[in-house]
C-alpha cells in the first residue's frame, strides 16, 4: 500500500476522555463485492461529533458536504482533496477485496469490508487516534498504539500484520498524521460547527416505579434532552453508588439533537433505604440528584374512607331534602283532588238543604 494511504489507515483504539469533553473526527469507509440500488460500491462517510460532515460514493464519485456549515466554510481546494482521496481508497479497497477472499478461500459472493478510523481531541489538548477494520462483520486488524505494531484478530490476518508490521517508517508517521490534519480538520470543523457540536444543554431527570416479580419495585430514572452526548446516571442507596446493580436502555437520540436515557434498579422496598438517580453532565456546574419517595399505603386506603364518607353524606342529604320539597308533582295533584272532593260534598250538602 502507498505511503500516503497506510498514512490515513494508521491509528489506535479510542481513549475515553473521562469528565473531559471529547470531540472525534471519524471516518467510516465500507465496501462491498455486490453492491445494490441503495447499497453503493464504495462509501465514506466522515463525522465530527455526532454530525455527518460529509459523504463519499462510488456513485457520484466526489466528496459532498452534508451539513450547511461545511459546505459555507470549505472551500474549492477541501473538497477536491476529499474527493481526490476518495477515488484513491475506492482503488485500494477493490485490491483489497479480492486479497481477502483469496486470502479466506472463498468464491464470488457478497464480502464487505467496513473501516472506521480517525483522531480525539479532549479540552485538556490531550490527543489520541483509533483504528479498527473488519471482513464480512468479523474483527480483521487494530492498531496498538504502544507497541507501534498491528494486532489480528485471526489466523488469516496474520499474513497483513506481518506485512504492514515491517513497515515501520509507514507507522511511526501515525504520530504526525494525527497532529497534522487530522486534528486540523477536526478543530476547523469545530469552529464552523460551534453553535451545533459545542453547545450545552441541560438533562432533566424523572423517577418514577412500578411493580416487579416477587414483590420487588422497579425504580427508574429518565433522563432526556441533554447535549452533548456523553452522561454518567447511576442510583444511590444511602449516598452510595449501586452501579453493578443497575441497568441502562443506553443512549439514544431524541428526534430534536438532544439525547436521552433511562436507568433502572430493583429493590425490595420492604428495606428501608433512601434512593435517589445521580446526573452528571458537562452542562451542569454540580450533578442533578432526583430522589425517590416510596408511596404510603394508606394514603389510598384513607383516601377511599373520606370519598365513601362524603359520597353517603351527599345521598342522605338528597333524600332528605326530596322529602322536604313540597313542589312535586305527584304531590299537588293528590292535594287538589282532595280539595276538589270536599267542594263537591259541600255542594250536595247545600242541594240538600
Amino acid at each position: 500500500m502507498a505511503l500516503a494511504l497506510r498514512l490515513l489507515l494508521l491509528g489506535a483504539v479510542a481513549l475515553q476522555g473521562g469528565r473531559s469533553r471529547l470531540h472525534s473526527r471519524r471516518v467510516l469507509d465500507m465496501v462491498v463485492s455486490e453492491p445494490g440500488l441503495e447499497l453503493p460500491w464504495f462509501s465514506r462517510v466522515v463525522y465530527v461529533d455526532d454530525q455527518v460532515t460529509y459523504v463519499y460514493t462510488s456513485g457520484t464519485k466526489r466528496a459532498e458536504p452534508y451539513t450547511v456549515w461545511m459546505a459555507q466554510n470549505e472551500g474549492p481546494e477541501f473538497w477536491e482533496l476529499m474527493t481526490w482521496w476518495g477515488q484513491r481508497f475506492q482503488k485500494w479497497y477493490n485490491t483489497s477485496l479480492n486479497t481477502l477472499s483469496q486470502l479466506y478461500n472463498q468464491s464470488e459472493g457478497f464480502h464487505i469490508i467496513q473501516t472506521k478510523y480517525g483522531c480525539d481531541l479532549r479540552e485538556d489538548n490531550v490527543i489520541q487516534g483509533f483504528y479498527q477494520d473488519s471482513y464480512d462483520g468479523r474483527d480483521f486488524l487494530t492498531f496498538d498504539k504502544e507497541t507501534m505494531t498491528w494486532v489480528a484478530a485471526d489466523i488469516g490476518a496474520q499474513i497483513t500484520k506481518r506485512r504492514w508490521d515491517a513497515e515501520v517508517n509507514d507507522n511511526q508517521q501515525w504520530k504526525r498524521y494525527v497532529e497534522g490534519n487530522c486534528i486540523s480538520w477536526l478543530r476547523n470543523a469545530l469552529e464552523f460547527g460551534k453553535e451545533t457540536l459545542q453547545r450545552k444543554v441541560h438533562p432533566t431527570a424523572r423517577v418514577s416505579d412500578r411493580s416487579s416479580h416477587d414483590g420487588l419495585t422497579t425504580l427508574s430514572c429518565k433522563v432526556s434532552g441533554f447535549y452533548p452526548r456523553d452522561i454518567t446516571v447511576t442510583w444511590l442507596r444511602n449516598g452510595e453508588s449501586r452501579q453493578q446493580e443497575t441497568y441502562s436502555e443506553g443512549i439514544l437520540p431524541s428526534g430534536d439533537g438532544t439525547y436521552q436515557t433511562c436507568v433502572t434498579m430493583e429493590i425490595d422496598p420492604k428495606i428501608k433505604a433512601h434512593y435517589s438517580c445521580h446526573v452528571e453532565h458537562e452542562s451542569l456546574l454540580e450533578p442533578l440528584s432526583v430522589s425517590w419517595e416510596p408511596h404510603n399505603n394508606l394514603i389510598p386506603v384513607v383516601a377511599g374512607v373520606i370519598t365513601a364518607v362524603v359520597l353517603m353524606g351527599v345521598i342522605i342529604g338528597v333524600v332528605v331534602w326530596k322529602k322536604k320539597r313540597p313542589g312535586k308533582k305527584g304531590d299537588g295533584y293528590a292535594v287538589a283532588q282532595a280539595h276538589d272532593q270536599g267542594s263537591s260534598g259541600s255542594d250536595v250538602s247545600a242541594k240538600g238543604k
